[in-house]
């Protein structure tokens, strides 16, 4: 099962009629999806939102990513690579008692101290062994998804490959 667009930052203060000098700034990460699998790829597969976002932002082209998805979301989250956060091990399973390590800075929280609302979509994926693990001491102002992979977005189960 492909899961798609994972993580999302979304800072709306123009929601709240508030203007500002900073930009808005939606961040995506898409477990399993291929180069072409969006609209402005040429892809065949309708993706009209995601479409009108690069159109009117910035594509990020020349980046790297790890084969799974903890490493990268660590990596992202923390601006090191993997080997630097602990995450060269893989995914993080669960009752595994360790996360993103809490002396790393987060992008959202770096985000918050220069007034960012941050907000987080999807799944989290770097650790849940402590609160101060979770999304929600991390830096995200609120988050609404799900702590680890392999799971059902709607089923909410896991697969029976990570118990």
């Amino acid at each position: 099962m492909k899961l798609l667009l994972l993580t999302v930052l979304l800072f709306p203060d123009y929601l709240e009629g508030k203007t500002h000098k900073q930009p808005n700034i939606v961040m995506i990460l898409a477990d399993d999806m291929g180069y072409q699998d969006a609209g402005f790829r040429g892809s065949n597969i309708l993706t009209p939102n995601i479409d009108k976002l690069a159109k009117e932002g910035v594509i990020l082209e020349n980046h790297y990513v790890m084969p799974q998805c903890s490493p990268t979301r660590a990596s992202l989250l923390s601006g090191r690579h993997a080997i630097r956060t602990g995450f060269w091990m893989g995914n993080i399973k669960p009752f595994e008692e360790w996360g993103l390590k809490l002396n790393e800075t987060t992008l959202p929280e770096m985000l918050s101290r220069n007034g960012y609302e941050t907000h987080g979509i999807g799944k989290w994926h770097c650790g849940m062994y402590t609160w101060d693990h979770t999304p929600a001491k991390r830096g995200f102002d609120t988050f609404f998804g799900l702590y680890l992979g392999a799971q059902g977005y709607f089923s909410h189960k896991r697969s029976v490959m990570w118990t």
